[in-house]
């Protein structure tokens, strides 16, 4: 079992937030899956810039976070689906808002990200 180096700091709502969904592809995944792309390879071209491995790591995160369920069909090659749990879903309207702030403040957050 892994056993974390420095303790986790949950002591307000943005802490525990922050624990289950840090990670740099997580949101997009939620959203992706939100938006019915449920393959793990049609994640994988949505966010090509990941590796399969990281996704996977992530996509296994959100699992054990109870945002989304993997779905295993059994048939050869296996098929695995994910979908957003209610738990996920109702985060849904949180990362909608932040990625309507981004669009809205989208040349000035260009401009300091990239001085």
């Amino acid at each position: 079992m892994h056993e974390r180096k420095i303790p986790l700091n949950l002591n307000c709502g943005l802490d525990l937030v922050g624990a289950v969904l840090y990670g740099k592809w997580k949101i997009r995944l939620l959203w992706f899956i939100h938006e019915g792309f449920l393959r793990p390879s049609e994640l994988q071209r949505k966010i090509p810039d990941a590796s399969r491995r990281v996704l996977n790591m992530q996509l296994k995160e959100l699992e054990g976070h109870e945002l989304v369920q993997k779905k295993i069909y059994p048939v050869v090659p296996p098929k695995v689906e994910y979908r957003l749990t209610e738990f996920g879903k109702s985060i849904i309207p949180v990362i909608s808002l932040l990625g309507k702030w981004g669009d809205e403040n989208e040349d000035r957050l260009r401009s300091v990200i990239t001085k």
